[in-house]
């Protein structure tokens, strides 16, 4: 069931209704029973795989609690990541694995056939097994308590709001809010909605907008020119921004609809000074998750230059391949690497020359600015492979960038690409900033506005429900169907 369905809008008002009317004993079983329906819409023999990967991690974690025994301890944990991530690699991975192998074979000057597959990839996979990972290795750790109540623990693990494309959630933030008795607070409805259709407009007007243009050229690549090229990547850093932030959006406002706080996922990431900024801004639980179950057992930055170098990259090579079984996707994970490396390697030559009085840089607007812009355009080239088709396509589309730029003017009204685009697009996003603020803000007046600002407030998101309902109805009318998140085949 997508967000932008409208089996969802059927869906969610029933659900947060059952909740507050429920007494507070009967509420996760009613939670659970609608996640396992959400996540049942898209294929209902895929549950079994959620319900075993919960059981393996419930019994484990119940195991490594009762017994002192350092190798039961193990041996749970073993068999628990072994399930786990052999879940993972099975449906995400085998066949690309194997087709790599063969690819490899053929180029040796051997004939191997392509090997083919029919399994279906499990709608969130990663992210509920890195969640069930995280509780797991946080008991092993003695970090948390295993969690005794089966229901709540299921609960935790298949969170509808969060369940497909996170944010990945750590047991102790999520289930205390689960077993907590909530008292009904009109403001978090109210929240919870504003959230939400923020979420929405993101995904619906923005990011599927500039989705046309960003297919046109990505998927004909051949017949695009450097400028097209340009336009297109920074329109889908613009579209899986909108795209993922939007579900983020949607998935804290509905968890706030009902009292229930979900981590924040994104902080502006387009504003980062630096690669390592961006990364603090960005998919914030990933990296997090990556930092304290990867990067900081591998020995973090505790270690030689070298050894964190490797560090590094293992992490984001990791990270590329998390969000896909593709080349693009672990090339894309190996620059953002590099960026890393290099980052680390210019700040200590700069603050080298600068104890030797060679160079002074002041942090100022101008130099902010000019790191934000270089820091965008590094994490735009690295897009290019995030998106790609192919690491073929790729190569053709950096090469496009520096080669041709004959008859761009041309090219862009053939992709759509008008005056009339960049307006609308400039009105969606500086509606989207104004109401973004509004979110954010928790001085008093969020609750002791003006005049002017409630008319604004009202205004605001009045054009962005107008807008939502429009890109709705067409893309119904039109026959479409609503689209996927980007992030839903990760």
């Amino acid at each position: 069931m997508n967000f932008n369905s409208w089996q969802f809008l059927i869906f969610l008002p029933i659900v947060v209704l059952l909740y507050w009317i429920l007494p507070k004993k009967f509420r996760w079983v009613m939670l659970l029973i609608s996640s396992y329906i959400f996540y049942m819409c898209w294929n209902p023999w895929l549950i079994f795989l959620i319900v075993f990967t919960t059981a393996v991690s419930y019994i484990s974690g119940l195991l490594m609690e009762k017994y002192d025994s350092k190798k039961v301890k193990k041996a749970c944990m073993v068999v628990t990541v072994v399930s786990c991530l052999g879940v993972l690699f099975f449906f995400k991975y085998f066949v690309f694995l194997v087709n790599s192998v063969i690819s490899l074979i053929n180029l040796s000057g051997q004939n191997a056939a392509e090997f083919s597959m029919n399994l279906i990839l499990p709608i969130g996979i990663s992210f509920y097994t890195f969640q069930t990972l995280s509780y797991v290795i946080d008991v092993y750790r003695g970090r948390i308590k295993a969690e005794r109540h089966f229901g709540y623990y299921a609960l935790f693990v298949t969170f509808f709001p969060q369940l497909v494309a996170g944010p990945i959630e750590r047991p102790e933030n999520l289930i205390p809010q689960l077993k907590q008795d909530i008292k009904f607070d009109k403001k978090d409805l109210s929240d919870g909605f504003r959230i939400s259709i923020v979420g929405f407009f993101k995904k619906v007007v923005i990011a599927d907008g500039v989705a046309v243009i960003v297919n046109s050229v990505y998927n004909n690549i051949e017949k695009a020119t450097g400028l097209t090229v340009i336009i297109a990547t920074i329109l889908f850093a613009i579209q899986i921004y909108c795209d993922f932030s939007g579900y983020t959006d949607i998935a804290i406002g509905v968890a706030r609809m009902m009292g229930i706080k979900l981590c924040d996922n994104f902080n502006r990431p387009y504003i980062a000074t630096s690669i390592r900024d961006f990364w603090r801004r960005w998919h914030i639980s990933l990296t997090s998750w990556f930092t304290d179950y990867v990067y900081i057992p591998l020995g973090g930055s505790r270690c030689k230059a070298w050894r964190w170098a490797i560090n590094v990259m293992i992490v984001f090579l990791l990270s590329g391949m998390w969000h896909g079984a593709s080349w693009t996707f672990i090339v894309w994970g190996g620059i953002h690497g590099i960026y890393q490396i290099v980052g680390k390697l210019k700040n200590a030559a700069i603050k080298k020359l600068e104890s030797k009085g060679k160079i002074h840089i002041t942090d100022n607007t101008a130099t902010r600015l000019f790191r934000q812009v270089v820091t965008f355009t590094l994490v735009c080239f690295a897009w290019i492979f995030f998106r790609g088709n192919s690491l073929s396509d790729c190569g053709i589309a950096i090469a496009k960038i520096f080669t041709d730029w004959s008859g761009s003017i041309q090219a862009l009204s053939e992709i759509g690409f008008d005056a009339t685009f960049v307006i609308r697009i400039s009105l969606m996003c500086g509606i989207l900033a104004f109401s973004y603020g509004m979110i954010k803000n928790e001085t008093p007046i969020a609750t002791k506005m003006s005049g002017g600002m409630l008319t604004a407030r009202f205004l605001t998101y009045g054009l962005m429900i107008v807008a939502i309902a429009v890109a709705w109805v067409s893309i119904y009318v039109m026959g479409n169907g609503a689209s996927e998140f980007i992030y839903f085949q990760f």
